[in-house]
This record gives structure tokens, C-alpha cells and sequence, in this order.
């Protein structure tokens, strides 16, 4: 029987059946700016596909049984034999299968491919983060393995297939693939310099065993890994595959899997090579030379993944306060509440714009687009990620208590909000590559200052940071103690700048007005009130 006590009023409807990617205004701008015009009815149209498809009440049940029910190690079958597999739900890899046939991990096979791919993360990544792993790392591998032509001829295909190959057999079998890496161990963390993990040379050429262990091994059931390792020449790149040609299992002991914060769909483990076959990848004693580039495209994923969340997240509270009524009003239009979601939304907005601009200069290649990532992937790594947790908290915040239980959703994001700061390296990291770039390649920085400077004279606060950053970098005394300050304020600069030549008015005066002109207090919702906030709200609001 019905119950009759009362009626549900004054609830927001599920933000659900809805283009993902089209209501992102942001996001397509950028794609817009960034793509060729011949080429850009076709990317918008699959871009756009792919937002239905994660809008859907479908798609959005997926990621959250993935959430729900988490990986599962089975070290040993019934009988007794040495498996180390990982079981995942069903929706895991429903997810992973839209992921890799939407293109996210061709970009390198594709016209304008980083710019769509980095688009498209952004989209499906709001339908649950922790499947982008495997999409991110099987993407980031093929620079790495071009440093070896043999075997990205072998490998690259196959990473850069529309099809998604469940379970474990050998490569050649399979019609496309998936990459992990493996870098940090136990004793050393970010300071891989430090791995124990040894390489034994075997007699056929580029062939290796490896003795040792992995602290943190991510997605291990996909297909190879980029290791690192004590080479006799010292700390070497290698891949491992899963399984070997002949069908056998590779040495792989998985000895369990981390018990994390958030990001709990994908599998984290630790894992254990005894006698594990690798063949070298790059030169001996090249290790972090060789597998650089895949680490800074894995960066520029975690700016765009940090991104996504902070999208979502904004996306859920402009929503909810469309329908919220309180005190007499829509709370959309009550001018505290829309202080809050404008300063939420600029910094959304400006964390799209950066991560897309950084996808277009991987797809441009040129030299001076080259150096500009540089310092620009490891300073947007740095701050968009530091940024991603204060807006998620304060998102759920807008939904009030709505916002603090499960169903909401708005939990599962402020858990993973901490996450791209941690992965490939955390903030102090970023802050020192900074550093380095800074004093070992001053083109870096001339690319840097050219790009923001392009709007000179365009904004009195923004040419007032600029020169402001001048003189920080200016002075060198102290500086590793300054790294973050300083590498904040190049962050900031250069989403000012992007900004003020891409953003509506109102959204490029309000961000250099607070956060390069110091008029904003240290909580969001204290922007000041004589701006057009209303615009930059309207500007994020996803339906209705």
C-alpha cells in the first residue's frame, strides 16, 4: 500500500539523458579552436555520441556498479595452480570497451587525435574515473615504445585498436591491447633512482630477466607493462608482457591489491617478478629518458581527468540549484548561492581550457609547442589537481545533505578528487620538474612567456601577474623553498591568458579579478559582486 503521509516535493530530477559533451560550453570552444574546420563536423559528431552515451541512464548505472563492486584478486584457481588474476564486474568492462572503440587510446593514429581523445576523456571520465587508468597508461606507452622501432611496429597496433580483447592470452592473438606501467617500489617512491629491481641479460639481444617488486602496479591484468629497472648499466626501461608467446604466463606475482581512497573500480596492486621475461626498451641506463614521455602524457591525463571531475561536480550543483527552491526562490538565483557556483564554474572552466590546449600543442609536434609542454604540463599537473578537492567539496556542499549520501553520486567524486595530485608524482614533484626546466632549458620558458604573452595589453590584472612573475623568476635565492609559489603563479598566468583570448567577458573578468587581481577571499562564493556572475553561471549550467 501507498504510502500516504506526504508528497515528495522540491527534489531535483536525476541529471540524466542529457549530451554530456554538447553543455559543455567549455569544452566544445576548445574542440572548436583546436580542430580543423574540414575535420570538425566528424569530431564533434563522435564527440557527441560519445556524451549521450555517458548522459545515459545506461552508462551512469555502469559506473556505478564498477564502484559498487570492486575488483577481486585470485591469486590461485581451485586446484591449487598460480593464476594471479583479477576479476572485475561485468560493467568494468563495459566501460573500458566504449572507452577504447571511442578512440581514447588512437590519438597518436588519428588527425587531430590528442585534441578529440582529450575531449573525449573528459567526457566518459564523468561516468566513472577509474577506468581511465588502463585508457591512459595503454594511450601514454606508444612515445615510449617508439624509442625502440622494432617493437613499437609489433606493439602499436595493437594499443591503438577500437577494440577491446578481454582476458589473458598472447598479444599476437589478441585484436587490440591494453598497458600498465610499473615504476615505484617500496624503498625509493617517487625517487625511482632508488629501485632494487634487477635486470639480468640474457643471451638474444634486448632480452632480460627481472628479480624484484613493484609498490604500486595499476590495471594488472592488461597485456604489457613499462617497467623500470637496474640494468647492469644502470635503471633501464623494459616491457613486460603478461603472457608469453608460447602461451605461458610470465612470472607476475600479484601479492594484493591496495585498499584505496576512491578510485576503487580499478585494481591498484603490488606485484613481484621472479625470473620475469622483459625485452629492453630504449638503451641501458636510460631508463628515465625512455620513459619520460610516457609519464608526462599520463600527467597531462591527470589534468584532464581533474577536469572532468570538477565538471561533473559543478554540473551536479548548477543542477541543483536550477530546481532546488529554498527561502522563497530557486537557489540558482539567490546571489550568495550564485556567487558560489560562478566561482566554482571559473574554475572549471579554466581547468578545461588549460588541459585542451595542452592536447592541441602533442598534436601540433612542433619544437616551440614541444617546449612549451614542457613547463606547462608539469605546472597545469600541479595546480588543476591541487584545485580538483576544494571544488568537489564544495559542489557537495550546494546539495546539502543531498549531497553527503551515496546516492547523489557527489561522494564518489570528492573520494577520487584527491587522486590526479598523488599519481605521477605529487605536487612537490611537479614543482622540482619545474625547476628543472627552468634552469636546463631556457627554450621551455621562452615558449612559455611567448604563449602568455600574447595577451599583452589586453588586461591591466593579467599584465600586472605577468610581470609580477618576471620578478619571481627573476630570483633565484631560495628557490626550491618558492617552487610551489612560483609554479602556482605560472599556472594561474597561463589560464588568465588562455582566458582573456578564448572565455566569454564575463568569465575572463571575473577570473583575473580574483585570482590574478587578489580581489576573492579564501573560500569560494567571494567573488566580487559587481561582476557578471550571472553569466558565468548560466555559462556551466548543464540542462534546463
Amino acid at each position: 500500500m501507498a504510502a500516504t503521509t506526504h508528497t515528495v516535493t522540491n527534489q531535483a530530477p536525476p541529471l540524466v539523458g542529457y549530451d554530456v559533451f554538447a553543455v559543455d560550453r567549455a569544452l566544445v570552444e576548445a574542440v572548436d579552436r583546436h580542430v580543423d574546420p574540414g575535420l570538425l563536423d566528424e569530431v564533434r559528431e563522435d564527440l557527441s555520441g560519445l556524451g549521450r552515451t555517458a548522459g545515459s541512464a545506461q552508462a551512469q548505472e555502469w559506473g556505478a556498479l564498477a564502484n559498487e563492486n570492486p575488483p577481486k584478486l585470485r591469486t590461485h584457481d581451485r586446484y591449487g595452480h598460480r593464476i594471479d588474476e583479477v576479476e572485475f564486474h561485468p560493467s568494468w568492462h563495459r566501460l573500458l570497451a566504449k572507452g577504447v572503440s571511442a578512440g581514447l587510446t588512437a590519438a597518436w593514429t588519428r588527425p587531430a587525435g590528442h585534441v578529440r581523445r582529450a575531449a573525449g576523456f573528459v567526457v566518459w571520465s564523468q561516468v566513472e574515473a577509474g577506468h581511465g587508468c588502463p585508457l591512459s597508461m595503454t594511450h601514454a606507452a606508444v612515445p615510449a615504445l617508439r624509442t625502440e622501432p622494432k617493437l613499437a611496429a609489433e606493439w602499436e597496433p595493437r594499443l591503438t585498436s577500437l577494440v577491446y580483447d578481454e582476458g589473458l592470452r598472447p598479444a599476437a592473438q589478441k585484436a587490440g591491447v591494453l598497458f600498465g606501467m610499473g615504476m615505484t617500489e617500496k624503498q625509493g617512491g617517487s625517487d625511482v633512482r632508488a629501485n632494487t629491481t634487477a635486470a639480468q641479460p640474457l643471451a638474444a639481444d634486448g632480452e632480460y630477466v627481472l628479480t624484484g617488486h613493484k609498490w604500486f602496479c595499476s590495471a594488472p591484468m592488461s597485456d604489457g607493462f613499462l617497467v623500470l629497472a637496474q640494468a647492469p648499466e644502470g635503471l633501464t626501461c623494459f616491457l613486460v608482457p603478461r603472457v608469453l608467446e608460447d602461451g605461458t604466463r610470465n612470472p607476475f606475482a600479484i601479492q594484493r591489491l591496495k585498499d584505496k581512497l576512491g578510485n576503487r573500480s580499478n585494481a591498484s596492486s603490488e606485484v613481484e617478478f621472479d625470473g620475469t621475461w622483459a625485452q629492453r626498451v630504449g638503451d641501458e641506463g636510460r631508463g628515465v629518458r625512455t620513459i619520460i614521455e610516457m609519464v608526462a602524457a599520463t600527467r597531462l591525463d591527470c589534468v584532464l581527468g581533474a577536469a572532468a571531475i570538477m565538471r561533473q561536480a559543478v554540473a551536479q550543483a548548477v543542477h541543483h540549484c536550477t530546481y532546488r527552491e529554498a527561502f522563497g526562490g530557486k537557489l540558482i538565483d539567490k546571489p550568495l548561492m550564485r556567487n558560489v557556483l560562478a566561482d566554482l564554474a571559473l574554475e572549471s572552466e579554466a581547468a578545461t581550457t588549460l588541459g585542451m590546449r595542452l592536447a592541441a600543442a602533442y598534436d601540433d609536434g612542433g619544437e616551440q609547442e614541444r617546449a612549451f609542454l614542457r613547463l606547462a604540463v608539469p605546472a597545469a599537473k600541479y595546480w588543476v589537481t591541487k584545485r580538483c578537492t576544494p571544488v568537489a567539496a564544495e559542489a557537495l556542499e550546494c546539495l546539502g545533505g543531498n549531497g553527503y549520501v551515496e546516492e547523489s553520486g557527489m561522494p564518489r567524486l570528492l573520494r577520487e578528487s584527491p587522486l590526479n595530485s598523488i599519481w605521477e608524482g605529487s605536487g612537490n614533484v611537479q614543482a622540482l620538474d619545474v625547476l628543472r626546466a627552468l634552469q636546463r632549458e631556457p627554450q621551455a620558458l621562452n615558449a612559455f612567456l611567448q604563449e602568455v604573452g600574447q595577451t599583452r595589453g589586453a588586461d591591466h590584472r593579467l599584465d600586472a601577474a605577468i610581470k609580477d612573475l618576471l620578478t619571481e623568476l627573476a630570483d633565484l635565492d631560495g628557490i626550491e623553498a618558492r617552487a610551489r609559489r612560483l609554479v602556482e603563479r605560472m599556472a594561474l598566468v597561463l589560464q588568465g591568458s588562455l582566458l582573456v583570448r578564448y572565455a566569454p567577458p564575463a568569465v575572463a573578468d571575473t577570473f583575473c579579478a580574483s585570482r590574478l587581481g587578489g580581489d576573492w577571499g579564501t573560500a569560494f562564493g567571494t567573488l566580487p559582486h559587481s561582476l557578471d556572475l550571472g553569466s558565468v553561471v548560466e555559462r556551466a549550467r548543464p540542462v534546463g
